[in-house]
């Protein structure tokens, strides 16, 4: 056998003929391109190919050699790697937990329910449970079994699928950087909330503040004396643009003015947190989440209990469910339901990979895959009930219909509409403290799994560097994420927020998850990929899985890009409309991640040996076989 990195890998040579038998004749291929010098009997021992599998990349490795018995010659594997043993997850349940709080986030909360309604209420279901079950699982199922198999990040992972596609990994890095950088601002505001919150009167149900305007006006239909127009505006409104963001200090992103240090000491509050429960690894992060994947649940099952208790709550409902079927012949729709499910589920980020890695190696993932994106959308599912019984509550307090009250989308729907509504309940500020908590910890879930995909994939890239100092790594990173997050706590944070939010993640994201999949269905083959899935969990994945990966996946993302570049979003927020020249600068922060991969295709190919003659003749070559036969290029690459 041939051992690399003082590993026995696993087998390629199935590849393209589909399931066969794990036993092999003389001389077959059973791993990673890497051939036996002696066939593999049904008894062999654990850890090699027949009796459980295979044996994992990185799971150690060792010298073969081979005996006569009974007719037929044994593989006897010897342990002789000296690498430090990969760290796993202490119980499933932490794994199962960890990806569970990482795909329900704060957009499950406000953005679905959003969606939802926006679309067609209960026909929206339709796409959207297309769009899941066609696109989105497929690509959840595939990025855990990938991370599963290598037991690599989304850096390191490449040189076993396809070296040329590396650039992709630090691609998904950099995109993790952008979204730490604006993604925890909103813990932060949930913060100052959730401090906010400890008095027996909350400071958004009152005009009389130092932070208040003329036209604030608290319009519940027990104020029997207050009018409404339409400069008027509520004091939860006030309390949210003039307070804690206090927008109305900048006048845009060309004047974003000076940091809030109110904003600034609760970022670093929850950068805290989120040191010390990544430090150690997922050792250490695998216990936090039982409390920070589990506790939104609670809270959420206790908003829903309470808020189908308010009067007007069936009108929320209603609003939320209604079908509207002929909201269906719009493409935007299907585009929305699309890229909801995209970012729901989250593949790309290199999370699913950084955390499949540290399971067992026979885990079965593919179940894994099912229970938790179910698990995801029917929590994105509830999540609109929790907040529509509330909009109806507003709704029928006010006089007015749900679709006024419902105006509002993203953050704003949560701080200022929620919050209102929460403000103008019985035990408000009981409500309130556990609310605001929830918000705060379904996004250190995220933050925990999109910081440890980072770590992971380069404490696997540079391991005799980095592996020994972790702590220091992961302290360094995490004052990168506070030093970037600087310029979404100023007074025109928001405008930042939303600039980030729009451009440097969304399409630069899905069109390396569009790489990602071609490299693995196209280039790596996608029979050489299910028979690594067969080698790990004992089963072929059937004909839908392999459809999915090869042609629908890859087209599910390509129509959300197409959509994207022929409808781009007209970006504002409040009164702001960005002018022309941020949406330059929005493309340009995308294009700044993306570029890692063709500029890493061109020096791959570059310190490629030889004269610049046949270098030259190599990269025609190169282009031909990645046209005519991506299988092929795969193995020259």
């Amino acid at each position: 056998n041939r051992p690399e990195n003082g590993r026995l890998m696993l087998a390629d040579g199935l590849a393209d003929k589909g399931p066969k038998s794990l036993t092999s004749s003389s001389g077959q291929q059973v791993s990673n391109g890497f051939t036996t010098s002696a066939p593999q009997s049904s008894t062999e021992g654990p850890g090699t190919g027949a009796s459980s599998g295979g044996t994992a990349p990185g799971a150690g490795g060792g010298t073969g050699s081979s005996m006569p018995l009974g007719g037929l010659r044994t593989l006897v594997v010897q342990q002789t790697s000296l690498e430090r043993p990969r760290e796993t997850w202490s119980k499933k349940m932490d794994f199962l937990l960890s990806v569970i709080g990482y795909a329900v986030d704060l957009g499950n909360v406000w953005r679905f329910p959003y969606i939802c309604y926006q679309n067609g209420g209960g026909a929206f279901l339709l796409p959207y449970l297309l769009m899941a079950v066609f696109g989105g699982v497929p690509l959840f199922y595939m990025e855990l079994a990938l991370g599963q198999f290598h037991r690599s990040g989304c850096i390191s992972i490449w040189k076993h699928i396809c070296p040329i596609f590396k650039g992709i990994g630090f691609a998904i890095c950099i995109i993790a950087l952008y979204i730490a950088f604006y993604y925890n601002t909103i813990m932060a505001w949930a913060l100052y909330y959730l401090l906010s919150s400890f008095r027996s009167t909350l400071p958004w149900t009152t005009c009389t503040n130092s932070w208040n305007t003329v036209n604030c006006n608290r319009y519940m239909s027990t104020d029997h004396n207050i009018s409404w127009s339409n400069s008027s505006t509520s004091p939860a409104e006030e309390f949210y643009t003039r307070q804690v963001l206090q927008v109305h200090l900048s006048s845009g992103l060309h004047q974003l003015g000076s940091v809030s240090w109110q904003l600034a000491l609760c970022l670093l509050f929850i950068f805290t947190i989120v040191y010390f429960s990544i430090w150690k690894g997922v050792k250490t992060s695998g216990k936090v989440v039982w409390v920070t994947a589990t506790f939104p649940y609670l809270v959420l099952l206790v908003l829903l209990i309470r808020g189908a208790t308010l009067p007007g709550a069936w009108r929320g409902v209603v609003f939320y469910l209604k079908p509207d079927w002929e909201k269906l012949l719009s493409t935007t729709v299907w585009i929305d339901a699309a890229a909801q499910i995209f970012f729901s589920l989250g593949p790309g980020f290199g999370v699913l990979l950084a955390f499949a890695s540290y399971n067992p190696f026979h885990n079965n993932c593919y179940k894994d895959a099912l229970v938790t994106s179910s698990v995801n959308c029917l929590t994105s599912f509830l999540s609109g009930f929790v907040i529509f019984t509330v909009l109806g509550y507003m709704a029928e307090m006010r006089k007015q219909d749900v679709d006024t009250v419902a105006k509002d989308a993203g953050p704003s729907l949560l701080f200022i509409i929620y919050a209102e509504a929460i403000a103008n309940m019985p035990a408000a500020t009981f409500f309130a403290i556990i609310f605001f908590l929830m918000i705060i910890m379904l996004g250190l879930d995220s933050t925990f799994a999109g910081l440890e995909g980072v770590i992971t994939a380069m404490l696997d890239e540079f391991p005799h560097v980095l592996v020994k100092r972790r702590e220091w790594f992961v302290f360094g990173l995490v004052c990168v994420c506070y030093l970037g997050a600087l310029s979404t706590l100023t007074y025109g944070g928001a405008f930042v927020v939303k600039l980030f939010e729009e451009y440097a993640t969304g399409p630069a994201v899905i069109t390396v998850v569009l790489l990602e999949v071609i490299a693995v269905s196209w280039f790596y083959g996608t029979s050489r990929f299910c028979n690594d899935v067969q080698v790990m969990l004992g089963f072929y994945p059937g004909c839908f899985w392999r459809v999915c990966w090869v042609a629908i996946c890859p087209c599910f993302l390509l129509f959300i890009i197409i959509s994207f570049l022929a409808f781009p979003p007209e970006v504002r927020l409040f009164h702001y409309h960005y002018p022309a020249w941020t949406t330059v600068l929005g493309y340009c922060i995308g294009v700044s991640s993306f570029i890692c991969v063709p500029t890493y295709m061109v020096y791959h190919l570059l310190n490629a040996k030889g004269t610049f003659k046949q270098v030259l003749h190599f990269l025609s070559f190169s282009l031909s076989l990645i046209f005519f036969s991506p299988r092929r290029a795969s193995v020259l690459f």
